[in-house]
Order: structure tokens, then sequence, then C-alpha cells
């Protein structure tokens, strides 16, 4: 009876398939005269009971595996992540940048930098009070067919002076190319436009952007246009989730690195107005 209570409730699958053997053997036995058959079938019996002894410990650990805590976890959470750019700029005179170029192939990942030609346009949404809403449009005049980007600059924050650099709140999306139709159909209006053409480094997250800054001087007219100074400028940015500020210690470092040929500052946008 106690044999039927193990079998009926911890032998399913190949358990199975090696107690009915076992008692195939043990109905053998009992059926025989012969001692050494019975001899035989009881130690067929005893080796029953050391399986389904064995099988029922097995089950008891499983069931205790399965009682077991499970591993905490943190908690993924959902929406859209802050993403802060902190900003490092500076200026080079057009007779220094071959030099700026060189240094940077040498402090900078191993592989060939990016050219670019963007057109770049600058949309305001005025209010009754406050400052303007202010939206960057731009697109690549080297790939014509690829998306426009939608750039949101937020109000930069300089006044933390542990901070190393500028920091300010960055929203950047693809769009299509209807985007300026649409920025006027929603009540932007185009502030400004210019052209930036130069090469684009990468050291690990940070990204150093040379570019030479052309006014247009006739509107929409991107092969009508003139440098608007004899220099370069250079900036060093890195895109990280707010409360990073690490970052800016890995910025200031690299920037040492820089100099004499640029100094790159933390430089408040308001004093330039």
């Amino acid at each position: 009876m106690l044999f039927c209570v193990y079998y009926s409730e911890y032998c399913t699958g190949w358990r199975c398939f090696v107690v009915n053997i076992l008692l195939s053997l043990q109905v053998f036995c009992c059926v025989c005269s012969s001692t050494v058959l019975l001899k035989f079938g009881f130690n067929v019996i005893s080796l029953q009971f050391n399986v389904l002894k064995d099988l029922k410990s097995s089950e008891e650990l499983r069931h205790r595996e399965m009682e077991a805590p499970p591993v905490t976890v943190m908690p993924v959470t959902g929406g859209t992540i802050n993403m802060m750019e902190y900003l490092l700029q500076g200026s080079v005179l057009d007779q220094s940048m071959e030099s700026l170029l060189h240094r940077l192939r040498g402090l900078c990942d191993n592989m060939e930098p990016e050219s670019f030609a963007d057109h770049e346009l600058v949309y305001l949404l005025k209010g009754q009070q406050g400052n303007p809403f202010m939206l960057r449009a731009r697109r690549s005049l080297l790939h014509p067919t690829a998306p426009w980007h939608l750039r949101y600059l937020g109000q930069p924050e300089v006044g933390d002076k542990s901070r190393h650099a500028l920091v300010r709140n960055c929203v950047d999306v693809a769009a299509s190319h209807s985007l300026p139709e649409f920025l006027n159909e929603m009540g932007f209006r185009m502030d400004h436009e210019f052209v930036a053409k130069g090469q684009v480094f990468r050291k690990g997250a940070m990204k150093v952007v040379v570019s030479k800054l052309l006014r247009v001087l006739a509107t929409g007219n991107t092969e009508n246009t003139e440098p608007l100074s004899l220099s370069y400028l250079v900036e060093l940015s890195v895109l990280a989730p707010a409360g990073q500020d690490n970052v800016s210690e890995d910025m200031r470092s690299f920037a040492e690195q820089l100099k004499p040929l640029v100094h790159l500052e933390k430089i408040d946008p308001k004093r330039l107005m």
C-alpha cells in the first residue's frame, strides 16, 4: 500500500518507466518458488524503495526551491529620459585650425572624423510675456534625403561653480522634410539661418565639433554664403541623463589637453546678448 502511494505521487515520465520495470521484476519473483529468485525479488523490492526514496527527496527539494523567495530587482520605470547637454565652447583662428585637428586626431578615438555641412534655421514663437520659445531645425546639405532634425535647448544652468561645464536641457528628434511648413502653421517664425561646415571627433561619450559658421545672404539660398568670422567654433559636449555631473570633470580634463591651441570655457549665452 505504501508503495502504491509513492508511485501515484512521485512517479511521472521516465520515473514511471523505471518503477514499472521494478514492479515487473517483483511480480516475477513472487510467482517463482526458487529461493534464489525470491532473494532476487527481495533485493528488487529494496531497490524499489531506495529509488522511490530518492524520488521523494528530489521532489521535496524541488518544492523547497519553488517556495524560495524571489530575487528582488529594481523596477523598470516608463516615460522619457530627461537628457542634459554638458557643454564647453571656444574658438580657434583659421591659421591654427590644422594644428588643432592634428591634436584631436591624436587624442580622440581611432576613427576618421565625420565631415558635415548643415543648414540650420532658428524659429521663435513669441508670447505675450516672457522670453520667446525657440526651436532649431537642421538639415544636412551632404545628404539631402536624410531626415530633418528638430532641436530644443533649455535655459543654461551656469550658476553652480562646482560644475566645470554649462548644463542645459536638450531634446533632439528626427522629422520629415515638411518641418518648416509645420512650424509656420504652428505659429513659429524664422528668426535667422546659417550654414555650419566642419568635422566631428569622438572620445568615448564626448563629442568635439569644429565648425565654420557661414551667414546666408539670401533667405533659403545655401549657395550664397559668407563666413561670420575669421575663426572656427569649437564645442565639446556630452549628452547624459540629469544628475550625471561627473562627466563635466572628464570634459575639463580633456579640455586641458587642448591648451594652448584652444581654451574651452563655460560660456553664458546671456552675456553675449
